[in-house]
């Protein structure tokens, strides 16, 4: 291929990610970041190859977007504004040995250049000047083969039927925008509280970090805690904690190892047609002054925990579309998921963009869909991205986004269940009540035993 075309090529596989400045919109993942990371990873070509190294880079976040796709379908539509040039079309060896070259560094540095919560200007995801994230850990199933098999465990179900492979992916994620600030994954082996232990060294003082029940083990609270970051983690309501003092609110301080936490339990009922349900939930918590960090409103944030469940739902589900990760390699399987994420956490860019140009828009918003069907249009029709061209394609995201803003939040009445199972004998689906109800939500504190 000549290099007229090379370079022609690149400037249509950077469309999505490296868009021209236009004014507020920013650069996503441009070519001198690409750059940076291939000449600090020393993933540079030392020749000019039918798929260079910087291509290679922008092929794997567009396959990220076109998962359903082979690679050298995702290569035909990088192409597709290159029409008037007669390309080589590579081989899937080619594009196969083209990744190999490149390896997970460039991608997982990549990824830690484009991580943190997306800069925005709306109230979301902040509470009492503390920055709120959430941390939680998925399953992601991977390819069955031997090499893969080296690393990864199969999933052992009751029935003993083995699935695929599974691999663990624990996030530490923004609230309000949804955006990562830092993954780690691995073998599902390897528990939530250990992928937890790592993502620590990402926590801030002034950040409050929500977790679930699993995260309430004391010593991994004690190491969280460590960090300067508060905490504000469910924990099983039989658990016994001695309260050491009683604040007027009604809730309790106890010790936790060496930490000192206050204790909050509350009943939560919602109420709809269909008739009304309590649950208890008891939250720990550093902020232990009930004067500034009042109870009642740290319930109702523990329920922005859901924001990191809805992020893997969008990765596992809208982008991947429930499907096995392609790569057949270990190495290719860490090569896949920082491109899946780094191109996650571009369009997550390109929605806060989008919901910050039109103040009091709150980025909840945002349609995750939209972005991505826009994001992929645009890969394909960048056909005008050649040299003196400015092509608007975040700016073209965000208009969609903006013109199918989702509507206000309903709120949550039903519990997490399996839709769609691994086995057709294990599935609910009958049993699922798909109705939308209006409800109410009320909390009651309950105070503890003098």
């Amino acid at each position: 291929m000549e290099q007229a075309a090379i370079t022609r090529m690149i400037g249509v596989a950077g469309g999505v990610f490296a868009p021209g400045h236009i004014g507020e919109l920013t650069r996503i993942v441009p070519f001198e970041m690409v750059d940076e990371v291939l000449a600090a990873t020393g993933a540079v070509q030392r020749r000019v190859r039918l798929v260079p190294a910087r291509v290679t880079v922008y092929l794997l976040l567009a396959a990220a977007l076109f998962n359903e796709l082979g690679y050298r379908q995702v290569f035909d539509r990088l192409c597709a504004g290159l029409a008037d040039l007669p390309l080589l079309r590579p081989s899937g060896s080619a594009l196969r040995q083209a990744r190999q070259r490149l390896g997970p560094a460039p991608m997982k540095a990549l990824f830690d250049l484009v991580s943190g919560p997306a800069a925005t200007n709306a109230a979301a995801g902040r509470w009492r000047g503390l920055r709120v994230v959430a941390v939680d850990g998925t399953l992601l199933p991977v390819s069955d083969c031997p090499a893969n098999l080296a690393v990864f465990t199969r999933q052992r179900l009751g029935n003993g039927i083995s699935g695929y492979p599974q691999l663990r992916l624990a996030a530490l994620v923004a609230c309000g925008t949804r955006s990562v600030i830092a993954a780690v994954f691995g073998p599902a082996t390897t528990g939530e509280l250990e992928y937890a232990r790592r993502l620590s060294e990402n926590l801030r003082a002034g950040m409050l970090l929500l977790g679930d029940r699993n995260f309430a083990a004391a010593a991994l609270l004690n190491q969280l805690a460590a960090t300067g970051a508060d905490l504000l983690v469910r924990c099983k309501s039989g658990r016994n904690l001695p309260p050491v003092a009683r604040c007027c609110d009604g809730s309790v301080l106890a010790r936790v190892g060496a930490l000192t936490v206050r204790v909050i339990d509350a009943e939560i009922t919602i109420r709809t047609a269909q008739g009304t349900r309590t649950g208890h939930y008891r939250l720990l918590t550093t902020l232990t002054d009930p004067a500034t960090h009042p109870a009642g409103e740290l319930i109702r944030l523990y329920h922005e925990r859901w924001e990191i469940e809805t992020a893997y739902a969008e990765l596992k589900s809208t982008m991947l579309g429930g499907r096995v990760l392609r790569a057949r390699t270990p190495d290719g399987i860490e090569q896949e998921v920082w491109a899946l994420l780094t191109a996650y956490q571009a369009l997550r860019t390109a929605m806060t963009d989008a919901t910050d140009s039109v103040p009091g828009t709150d980025p909840d918003r945002a349609g995750f869909t939209t972005a991505l069907s826009c994001a992929r249009d645009q890969l394909v029709l960048a056909a005008g991205v050649i040299t003196g061209t400015t092509i608007d394609l975040v700016g073209t995201i965000g208009r969609h986004v903006l013109a199918h803003l989702l509507p206000q939040r309903r709120i949550r009445t039903k519990d997490r269940i399996v839709k769609r199972a691994i086995s057709k004998y294990n599935a609910r689906g009958p049993a699922i009540d798909r109705t939308t109800y209006k409800a109410t939500i009320s909390i009651n504190m309950l105070t503890a035993n003098p």
